[in-house]
Parts: structure tokens; sequence; C-alpha cells
């Protein structure tokens, strides 16, 4: 037989003593502390809060309470068998979630623990919100990505057209660099001959200025001063006279030496027929002395003077000095005459061996030389200065043939020389 309607709803005592053995209610998921230690609210499933039903007026605080009562006890076991469904996969963590405090009863269950009928909660759907929020998150979504716009397609010609661009300015830039190397290579052609011209000249310019610098060295350096003087050639002379008479320039630069000093210095000594100095560096002074050689013997009011072939006196002593012709002149004449410089030519070009034989020369005129030989048997017609070297050959050969016999030697004609016997 059919049952009469409500037959089996439970009762409100029932309803209350099932929502009194309710488990703990469900866990929330809380999402991470902030940083300023405030606690963050839960988040909520966009799935609950779309499936969240609207707040009737029959759950309002203000509605009837046989209305709440109804309510609450048609949506406790909706709740009850969602909290179980919720917290079935997480049984894992239930004993973790057993050791927090229990939350504070509903005011529904303070309700059905008086005998009253149970309170529904503030909000409508409350239970059902909770249980979604229990859920774990739904991992976020990439969001799909648009498509790409279809690439356009390259315009060949547009192409082209560039490339021939690129290359007439690549030709361009070629071409300047071919014009301003072949510039380049005339400049150099043409400038050649002055690059020489100019690579000669700054040779030749460091040449002299070393050069230069080498001369002011030697003139202005004490390290080429002198130092030391030798005289060389002397026979008659002292040579530490001389060297005495010119040693006020030493520790002189070589190169600044007077040499008219020295000259002056020189002329003192009538021996002294001429000279010369040469510089040895470091700090040497050479001079070479060339004496006067008496050719013959004056005979003077106040006694004999040595004179050379220009007629100058070597020296002067009051007894005749031997080995010396005595050079007779006339009266109208003296050492500047011409007889006298003849009969000094024909002294000279006799060997030094033959002139000591002699032992007087006398001449009236240049071309009138006659000799007499120690002894005064033997005389010399010479004749004239000319090929006086030829002419002492010969009388040298007459004396050995004829033996030295007195007599005349006449070889005032080389090539037909006679002797007289006398």
């Amino acid at each position: 037989m059919k049952r009469p309607e409500g037959f089996d709803r439970p009762t409100g005592a029932e309803q209350s003593e099932r929502v009194a053995r309710e488990p703990r209610p469900p866990r929330f998921r809380l999402s991470p502390s902030r940083r300023d230690g405030a606690a963050e609210k839960p988040a909520p499933d966009a799935r609950s809060a779309s499936s969240r039903p609207p707040a009737s007026p029959a759950s309002s605080p203000d509605g009837p309470a046989s209305t709440r009562g109804s309510s609450s006890a048609a949506s406790a076991p909706r709740a009850a068998s969602a909290s179980r469904a919720a917290s079935a996969p997480r049984a894992a963590s239930d004993s973790a979630a057993a050791r927090r405090p229990a939350a504070p009863a509903s005011p529904s269950g303070a309700a059905a623990s008086t005998g009253a009928a149970p309170r529904r909660p503030d909000r409508g759907g409350d239970a059902t919100a909770r249980a979604a929020a229990s859920e774990p998150a739904a991992k976020p979504t990439r969001a799909a990505r648009a498509p790409r716009p279809p690439r356009p397609e390259p315009d060949r010609e547009a192409a082209r057209v560039a490339e021939r661009e690129r290359d007439a300015k690549a030709e361009v830039r070629a071409a300047a660099r071919a014009r301003r190397r072949e510039e380049k290579r005339e400049i150099r052609r043409f400038t050649r001959r002055a690059r020489h011209r100019r690579i000669v000249l700054i040779s030749a310019s460091s040449v002299v200025l070393a050069m230069i610098a080498i001369v002011v060295a030697a003139v202005f350096s004490p390290l080429l001063a002198l130092k030391t003087i030798t005289v060389d050639g002397t026979s008659r002379l002292d040579a530490a006279q001389l060297r005495d008479a010119v040693d006020g320039q030493m520790d002189t630069p070589l190169a600044l030496l007077d040499t008219a000093r020295i000259e002056k210095q020189l002329s003192g000594f009538s021996l002294i027929r001429s000279y010369s100095t040469t510089i040895v560096p470091p700090h040497t002074l050479q001079i070479h002395i060339v004496e006067r050689v008496p050719v013959g013997v004056l005979q003077t009011a106040d006694g004999f003077e040595l004179v050379d072939p220009a007629g100058v006196t070597v020296e002067k002593s009051d007894a005749r000095p031997q080995g010396v012709p005595l050079i007779q002149l006339a009266a109208s004449d003296d050492a500047k005459s011409s007889a006298f410089r003849s009969m000094a030519d024909v002294l000279l070009a006799m060997p030094e061996a033959q002139r000591a034989q002699v032992d007087s020369i006398t001449a009236r005129t240049r071309d009138d030389v006659t000799l007499t030989l120690i002894g005064g048997t033997q005389k010399v017609v010479w004749g004239g200065s000319d090929d006086s070297a030829r002419k002492a050959q010969v009388l040298q050969a007459l004396l050995g043939v004829n033996g030295g016999a007195p007599g005349i030697y006449d070889v005032s004609a080389p090539g037909s020389a006679v002797f007289r016997a006398g």
C-alpha cells in the first residue's frame, strides 16, 4: 500500500541528532601568508563560486522559524554527503587535521542539542561552498596562443632592385679606390726626382753637420791639446833650445796652434834654412828643421864668416874654418852679386867629398869660375855654373886618369875636357 506523504521524512529530533553527529567541519585550503604577517583569505574556487545557489528569501534571518528549520533539515544531508565526498581523497591528512582544534559549533547544532529546531546559516549554500573550497584547486591552463599572421610573400622585384643598387654602390666604391690608387701612383712617379734630390740633400747636410761637429770637437776639446814637441833634422842646432822656444803654446788645442807665432820664434835661429810642422793627434807637434849648409867662408875685416848659398852668415869666427873653401870676391862684389851666386851654385853641385878638396874659388863674372885644389898645384877652369853636375863627374875622371898630377884641368866644355900639365 502506498505510504502516506511524509512518512519516511525524518523528524526534527532525528535531523538534529544527525547534524550533531556530523564529522568535523571540512578543511579549507589556505593560501600562503603574506610577508607582512597578515593571513590571506582562502582563494575562492571558480567552480564553487559559479555553482553557489542564490540566496532565497526563505533563508533570510528575518524569515519564519519553520521555514528556516525545514530548509536546514533539507540541506543538512546534502552538506554531509558533500563533505564526505570531498574529504575522502584526503584521508592521508586526517591525522594531521585531527590535531587541529575543533571549530565552534554552528548555531544550528546548538539548537538541535537543546531540542529546538536547527537554525540555518546566515548565508545560503554555505556548506556547499565549504565543500567546494576543500577540493584541490585546478591548475591554471595556458591561454591559447593566437595564430601567427601569415608571412608576406617576398617581393622578388624589389629584392632584385635592391641587389642591383648594392652592386652599383660597390662598383662606385671600387672605382673610387682605383682612382685614388692611380692618383697616388702618378704623384709618386712625378715626384720621384724631387724625392731623390731631397734624400741627397738631407744626406749631404747630415754629413756636413757631422763633419762640423767633429771639427768643433777637435778645435775646442781639451782632449786634443798640445802636450809634446819633437824636433828633428838638426846637426849644428840644439834641439832642446828649439823646444824651449816654442813651448809657450803647450796645452793649446792642436787646431788652434798659432803658426805665425812659431815662425817668429824660430826665425831667431840663423842656421835654420826652413822648417815644417806636423800635428800628430792627440797631443804631439813635430818640427822638422832644414839647417843652412855653409858652402864657403868669406874673409872680412872682422874675421871670417861662414855663408850659405844665399849669402846668409851662418857663423862667425876669428880663424878660418877648416874644410870650407874660401870664396874670393872682387872688391866691387858682395854676397848679393851674380858672381857669388854662380860660385855658390858650383859648390852645391859638387859632391861633398870633392868640395872638401877645394881650397878656394874665385870668379870675376858669372861665367868665369876658377877653382884651386888643396896644395895649390892643381887648378880647374870651370866656366859657368850651368851643367855643373856633369862637370864635377868629368873632373873626377880627369884627376883619376892623370893621377892627380899638377896642372890645369879645363872642364868648361865637359864633352871635350882638357888637362894641361904645368
